[in-house]
């Protein structure tokens, strides 16, 4: 699919950025009475449930080309992670403080691809790197005084959403993103049911929701699977480098719904950790156009014979 279309994929992107919120406040009504296992794997089974009209409308075809069967339960198991992570944070945290934790991943994707797949980086890049760590330690520090422990949890969701997006890459042009997100999904509930099957207490019991609980978990799967259709389908339309400063904004509809319910806001500190986080993502945006500026010329002058 052509990307040539940017003011289309900045308006899905914008659309993903005001609803991907409403995965955090499903789930954090729902984990208030129900455990974090629990709604972990209500969010995917929802999810895989509500592909199945999807799947069948646009029939992508959901053979798995070989090989590639291990790779999606990769991508399902760090998902996975990322959402218990998450969950766990925000039964205690804010919306804003803890998705502010969690935006160090662009950073971490950045540190990881340099050390561990050689993919160049330049000096400034690291540097803002390094900067955006501390941004986020800015956010950390007031929440590990009110929360404890807890605080760190965004951490683990920035680390395993990391993993989740360099498989993802991996994965990009073998499948199709419907059929990429149906057996994500499947699998992703396989992998959160297993260990309420099998341990049955703490954070991984498993209960009957009653009354109302049943619309928070239905509004967690409904809310990722509608939010992550239109941001696939925003990357399809417009370039990365269109549409990754946009991501931000997603913070500022998690403060308006954490404000809006649970009357959280920010303090001082944590805004200013926010600021330099936002601030330190958007200059590393920045030197990628830079760099696939320069690359173009490059690319275009290869051998034609070199070209399909």
């Amino acid at each position: 699919m052509t990307r040539d279309r940017p003011l289309l994929g900045m308006g899905l992107m914008l659309g993903f950025c005001v609803t991907a919120p409403l995965i955090d406040v499903f789930s954090k009504l729902a984990v208030a009475t129900l455990p974090v296992g629990e709604v972990t794997a209500a969010r995917f089974l929802v999810q895989a449930l509500a592909l199945v009209p999807v799947v069948l409308l646009m029939r992508p075809g959901l053979r798995l080309p070989p090989g590639v069967l291990r790779v999606v339960a990769l991508r399902a198991a760090f998902v996975s992670a990322s959402t218990f992570s998450f969950i766990s944070a925000i039964r205690q945290m804010p919306l804003a403080d803890a998705l502010a934790i969690a935006f160090v991943e662009p950073f971490i994707i950045l540190l990881w691809g340099r050390f561990f797949f050689q993919e160049p980086v330049g000096r400034r890049r690291l540097v803002a790197s390094i900067i955006g760590f501390a941004g986020v330690l800015l956010v950390i520090q007031p929440s590990f005084q009110r929360f404890g422990a807890v605080a760190l949890w965004p951490l683990g969701t920035a680390a395993s959403f990391a993993a989740y997006m360099l498989v993802t890459r991996r994965l990009s042009g073998r499948m199709h993103p419907v059929a990429m997100h149906f057996h994500t999904s499947w699998i992703a509930a396989l992998i959160c049911v297993t260990p309420l099957a099998l341990i049955g207490t703490g954070d991984f019991a498993a209960g009957m929701p009653g009354g109302h609980v049943w619309l928070w978990l239905a509004g967690v799967g409904l809310a990722s699977t509608f939010s992550h259709m239109l941001m696939t389908y925003a990357f399809a339309n417009a370039a990365t480098t269109v549409l990754a400063p946009l991501h931000y904004l997603e913070l500022v509809s998690a403060t308006a719904f954490g404000w809006l319910i649970w009357r959280d806001f920010p303090n001082p500190l944590a805004w200013a950790g926010i600021a330099v986080v936002i601030g330190s993502g958007l200059y590393i945006i920045h030197r990628e156009v830079l760099a696939h500026r320069r690359a173009a010329p490059q690319e275009a002058a290869r051998p034609s014979a070199a070209r399909p």
